[in-house]
């Protein structure tokens, strides 16, 4: 099997700034790391390359720092690692990355299975894994907390995957063809911890670096150009509260509650 796991480089740390000229956020000065949550699907993908054989391939797009989060998952086990970097392709919603990464995903070669973090800590969408599979014509399953059953392609029959989705009611068992998307939730296992020898490897191992001329993008199609949703207008909102302090009887508390509630037409 050929396995791809996407992974994002996001900041360590809640003091997260926005620019307000632009709408996008600050990156410069603030520490990174691996998105939490994409360790998840990497350690699946390990998981069923241990199973089936294969190549595991981790892509990630960001600024060249990212690279730290390729290694981190090369220090797991990945057997290779991708990364799209370039000044264009700063500013990109999630519409546009979603674009960038299919362009990079058919340069790359077919995939029989492409794995992604239910979402990233620092924009909070869960957008870009299903953007990217519909962008790839794929079938995408979100959510999922396991993988119960799956066949490889053989020759010419083709493979299919069965999964267990989490929904707010419970459960969903789904079954779909490969190549598939998945995006997976934190419930589909414990991600582990890199080892000596993975560290050791990982630090020589070479990240190969794809630019908008590599993927053959013209500027219009990524970056803040290519995107069609715009960060507006950044506020900061202030909590304020008019206060009545009563301090009566709880019969005549009671009263000067409903008096209120029926002031605003609340009952």
């Amino acid at each position: 099997m050929r396995i791809l796991v996407a992974v994002k480089y996001v900041p360590d740390t809640d003091e997260i700034r926005i620019d307000e000229a632009t709408g996008t956020m600050v990156r410069e000065g603030i520490p990174g790391i691996i998105n939490p949550l994409d360790l998840y699907a990497v350690e699946e993908g390990l998981r069923l390359k241990e199973k089936w054989g294969g190549e595991i391939v981790a892509l990630s797009m960001g600024p060249p720092k990212a690279t730290e989060a390729l290694r981190e998952a090369l220090s797991m086990g990945v057997d290779r690692a991708v990364l799209l970097t370039d000044r264009r392709f700063a500013g990109s919603d999630t519409w546009a990355t979603a674009h960038t990464l299919s362009k990079a995903v058919r340069k790359m070669g077919h995939f029989d299975l492409i794995l992604c973090g239910e979402r990233a800590t620092d924009g909070e969408t869960g957008q870009v894994g299903p953007e990217l599979g519909a962008m790839l014509d794929l079938p995408v399953i979100t959510y999922v907390s396991r993988i119960e059953d799956l066949r490889p392609p053989r020759g010419d029959e083709p493979g299919w995957i069965r999964c267990r989705r989490l929904t707010e009611e419970g459960y969903q068992r789904i079954e779909a063809p490969l190549p598939a998307l998945l995006t997976v939730v934190k419930e589909i296992n414990e991600p582990r911890l890199p080892t000596f020898r993975g560290k050791s490897r990982a630090r020589r191992t070479e990240i190969e670096v794809l630019s908008l001329e590599d993927l053959a993008l013209s500027p219009q199609e990524t970056g803040l150009q290519g995107s069609p949703t715009r960060v507006v207008k950044v506020f900061y909102p202030r909590l304020t509260r008019d206060t009545v302090m009563v301090a009566e009887s709880p019969e005549k508390s009671v009263e000067r509650i409903i008096d209120f509630l029926r002031e605003h037409k609340l009952i």
